[in-house]
């Protein structure tokens, strides 16, 4: 079983897709901009935007995640895009959460100025809606793809990831 979550920054992607890995005894993968940024010796800033102008490097992520996640029998892919470039995933999972709840928990995890975080955020969101729109054509705003939208405003990590396993346990017993 493969299994593909999605949401934009500071939805809590890595921590959940860890939380649900570990459950259910799959691997975990969440090879992101930082893992590349930090492979190549760059800033992950400077590399954000080096990938506005170099379509190759979202394209090599990318490419990268689904190739391990293909490697993989059983396997949790935590991305930006999972739900849309795992295709044969079997079951794809969008968090949505507000801008100022991402923020805050950004903030929580990288510190720094609440307010420079919130407009990074902001800055981010756009930046990345519009370059998946420009390479693949996907709107990451419209959930429609997913088999099950979490919204995680207000939740903790553990009971968004109580709502996967349990998805995932009942698609599990009928395969």
């Amino acid at each position: 079983m493969r299994i593909a979550i999605s949401g934009k920054s500071g939805c809590g992607n890595t921590t959940v897709s860890t939380l649900v890995a570990k459950r259910l005894g799959f691997t975990m993968i969440n090879f992101t901009f930082r893992n590349l940024s930090a492979e190549k010796g760059i800033d992950f800033w400077t590399f954000c935007s080096m990938a506005q102008k170099d379509d190759n490097i979202d394209k090599e992520l990318d490419r990268r995640q689904v190739q391990m996640a293909m490697e993989q029998e059983n396997c949790v892919l935590g991305s930006r895009l999972a739900v849309w470039m795992l295709k044969d995933a079997d079951l794809k999972v969008y968090l949505d959460a507000d801008e100022d709840t991402r923020a805050r928990r950004v903030f929580k995890r990288e510190g720094g100025d609440f307010e420079t975080v919130l407009q990074q955020t902001r800055r981010r969101d756009a930046s990345d809606t519009a370059r998946y729109k420009r390479i693949y054509g996907i709107d990451n705003n419209d959930s429609a793809i997913a088999d099950l939208v979490i919204d995680v405003n207000g939740k903790t990590p553990d009971e968004i990831a109580d709502l996967i396993v349990a998805r995932a346990s009942g698609l599990y017993k009928k395969g």
